[in-house]
């Protein structure tokens, strides 16, 4: 039987809104609650695959984020010493995607066209300011709690998405273990208008050292001047002025590159990184996304991607149940989809990406970065690498699933 009840989307970032952008593209009727007031402005996430272009492109949205984003058609692996290992070339992959190439273009850049795609849609309403604190589901639907500035209330709909974060309050009103771990260092990013292409680094740069291993991302900025965002490890014992002040921080910057003058530092700051899945995606009429069911490092840019992909991926099973036309138990068929190639892809990959550019045993080094080499002069074999790095191993693993 068709549903009258609205899906309730819990959060606004890139997850929700996707979700929300698909499901009111068919019709669905969508109510997003947003707890901040207006859209998160996250100066981490903002490099974008093949597949994730490819999915947001039907609804305008690929086009918009190029008119501001940056191609990367080619990124590095280097080693702080030996200079570039691979330098592995998404052209390879034409024959597979329209977009053979990453797209730079910060998250909060993408979330307000995500936004204001959404508003070209009838049944389409967002309420800031208001968070899901809870829920009760039953045969006919969910009955979420939200909290505001005007206290507590109810909200009835037939399905809820839970996009709401790490700390997802709808995963844990359902109980569901957020399997995984922390990694002991924090990572510390800092965004410049110096320009490290001049110098030889791709657009996207990991660079391996077991001392200080760094990664460089050039994203749009302001558009003059683009910016290139810098991650490094940190130590969270130690004070935070010891790698926070003006002193410590041209420091490291100079190890990078030296220069005569001083680095301009127009952003920083510190965060926890966690290796986490959700034990399962969801329960009856609930289900989790992105940062909600999983979080990961960012090396190798695929927490934001995935977060799309999910969103795309339930809200096409959600949109056929709710014009009644779904097999039994869509959620169950989206968790078996989209779990096992999070952990077997995204959370393996991204790890072994840390190990990597960290590794301390000199011989395990040597190894690896042989092996880089071979890749990166081998084109069949730097294209089944590119496979699984741009995530489309992912997605066609995930279609195969019934």
């Amino acid at each position: 039987m068709a549903e009258t009840l609205p899906v309730i989307v819990a959060g606004a970032g890139p997850g929700g809104l996707t979700a929300a952008l698909c499901l009111v593209a068919e019709g669905v009727k969508v109510v997003v609650c947003e707890r901040g007031n207006a859209l998160a402005i996250d100066l981490r996430a903002g490099s974008y695959h093949p597949p994730t272009l490819e999915m947001l492109a039907p609804y305008g949205v690929t086009d918009r984020m190029h008119e501001e984003g940056l191609l990367v058609p080619r990124w590095q692996i280097r080693d702080r010493e030996e200079g570039v290992l691979a330098e592995l070339d998404l052209g390879l992959l034409a024959d597979v995607t329209p977009y053979p190439y990453r797209l730079h273009l910060e998250q909060h850049k993408l979330t307000p066209i995500l936004l204001e795609t959404c508003r070209r849609f009838e049944g389409f309403e967002i309420r800031f300011g208001t968070a899901v604190a809870g829920l009760e589901q039953d045969a006919g639907g969910v009955t979420a709690t939200l909290e505001g500035a005007g206290g507590a209330e109810t909200l009835r709909g037939s399905y809820l998405v839970g996009a709401d974060g790490h700390h997802s309050a709808v995963r844990n009103a359902l109980g569901i273990p957020f399997e995984g771990f922390t990694w002991p260092e924090m990572f510390l990013v800092l965004s410049t208008p110096s320009d490290f292409e001049r110098h030889g680094f791709a657009r996207a740069t990991y660079i391996a050292d077991p001392d200080e291993w760094l990664v460089l991302f050039k994203v749009p900025g302001l558009n003059p001047p683009a910016l290139w965002r810098l991650a490094f490890p940190v130590d969270p014992a130690m004070p935070p002025e010891s790698f926070l002040s003006d002193e410590a921080l041209e420091a490291r910057m100079q190890r990078v590159v030296a220069q005569d003058g001083p680095y301009e530092i127009v952003h920083r700051t510190t965060y926890r990184v966690h290796q986490r899945v959700a034990a399962s995606y969801g329960k009856g009429r609930v289900a989790l996304v992105g940062d909600a069911a999983h979080v990961n490092n960012p090396l190798g840019g695929m927490g934001l991607n995935g977060a799309v992909h999910d969103a795309v991926s339930l809200a096409e099973k959600i949109a056929a149940a709710w014009r009644g036309r779904a097999a039994p138990d869509p959620i169950g068929l989206y968790e078996r989809q989209r779990r096992p190639v999070q952990i077997e892809y995204v959370q393996n990959l991204t790890i072994r990406n840390k190990r990597l550019i960290e590794e301390r045993d000199p011989a395990v080094r040597a190894r690896r970065h042989d092996e880089l080499r071979a890749i990166g002069a081998d084109p069949e074999r730097a294209r089944a690498y590119l496979l699984d790095s741009s995530m489309i191993s992912m997605v066609r693993k995930a279609a195969q699933v019934g």
